[in-house]
């Protein structure tokens, strides 16, 4: 597409008006066009357009500093970013005082929760199960801060009974639980009550929970499941992912904290803002990309989403059974857990394979067409 230059800005414009693709780009755009279809084995919503918001690819747009601020740098987009972590405190119950920012993903806005975990107990031990998602590990070491495993049942789910014994154990140290807000495997969703239970059982008094909600967390608050979010009783920080539910093309994520511990920075001449982000600098296209697509439907459509993605998961579960090919979901779950594909296949069909069992992910987007494709091939194979 053209490109229109602002006013006043001919003498810095040197886009052609029709840009060429180069041959490499070209291939990696056919790859992607060709891989499409099949690409149901990871967590990508598709049925948002962000073709809208080409206009905006000709800028860099820096989000540095706090959210709360504007910078002296004037190509920035925090009064959309301000706009979609209200959107998400609302969603997830924050009370007064929250505070958050958008990250690059989730993994970063787990980092900022235990950061603040880490200020307010110190010499806490970090918990978490078997299922959580590969980053928490490199994070505790990150922190310098010990972590203990705890085994996650068949479905997935954190062992509270285990938790309750290994907190028992060091019942002098304060407690740091990730729970996990649908696995990446299975899309199990941690009980932060029971956990609460567990703990209190233990004797543990000074505790902090980061709910780690990067794909479950928004469907499930959207149909009113709010066990796990920032109301009294929940958890204390949260982070989630935009390019899964939402399906940006940037990788992005917010985090939030209902009771702020680490303030890292002070004010900044140079940016005009005070530094209290991770990463300092940050892409205001991903805030313009949530921003679009949160406004794109009012509550009522995104629990439409929620029922589509849902009810197209029920249909793979219904349709692989019919074939006679082994699945389960765990409730509520867009992910349906089947035994892996046979190797045929799998060039095709690029599902994930973890202790013998691999998954598809119903994403907002993905078309009965798909799963249909699926399960024909499928018994083919038979």
């Amino acid at each position: 597409m053209a490109f229109r230059a602002p006013p006043g800005s001919e003498a810095v414009d040197h886009l052609p008006p029709t840009p060429t693709l180069h041959p490499g780009l070209v291939a990696i755009l056919d790859r992607l066009t060709v891989a499409a279809p099949t690409n149901i084995g990871f967590p990508a919503a598709v049925d948002i357009d962000y073709r809208p918001l080409a206009p905006f690819l000709r800028y860099m747009i820096n989000n540095v500093g706090s959210p709360a601020e504007d910078t002296t740098y004037p190509a920035h987009a925090k009064d959309l970013e301000r706009d979609v972590l209200a959107w998400f405190a609302t969603l997830f119950r924050a009370p007064a005082g929250w505070t958050g920012y958008m990250t690059s993903g989730g993994t970063e806005g787990t980092m900022s929760g235990l950061l603040h975990a880490r200020t307010a107990y110190p010499r806490a031990t970090i918990y978490a199960s078997s299922s959580c998602h590969y980053s928490v590990p490199k994070i505790c070491g990150l922190l310098g801060m010990p972590m203990v495993q705890i085994p996650a049942g068949p479905r997935g789910h954190l062992d509270c009974e285990i938790l309750r014994r290994e907190a028992a154990r060091r019942r002098g140290q304060p407690a740091i639980v990730v729970a996990t807000i649908g696995t990446t495997m299975t899309e199990a969703v941690d009980d932060v009550p029971r956990v609460h239970a567990a703990l209190n059982a233990a004797g543990i008094r000074q505790r902090w929970i980061h709910a780690d909600a990067a794909l479950a967390g928004i469907p499930l608050a959207l149909t009113g499941r709010h066990d796990f979010d920032l109301a009294p009783g929940g958890a204390d920080s949260l982070s989630i992912s935009g390019h899964k539910w939402w399906g940006t093309p940037i990788p992005c994520g917010v985090t939030l904290t209902r009771r702020p511990q680490h303030r890292p920075g002070q004010r900044v001449d140079y940016i005009g803002s005070r530094d209290t982000t991770i990463t300092g600098s940050r892409a205001g296209l991903a805030a313009l990309m949530l921003w679009h697509a949160i406004t794109r439907h009012d509550p009522a459509g995104h629990r439409l989403r929620v029922d589509r993605a849902r009810d197209a998961a029920n249909y793979a579960r219904r349709s692989l059974a019919v074939v006679g090919w082994e699945c389960w979901r765990n409730p509520d779950a867009l992910t349906v857990m089947l035994r892996p594909l046979p190797k045929p296949l799998r060039p095709r069909w690029p599902l994930p394979i973890e202790q013998g069992w691999s998954h598809l992910i119903c994403m907002p987007g993905t078309g009965r067409e798909q799963i249909d494709s699926l399960v024909k091939e499928l018994g083919g194979c038979g």
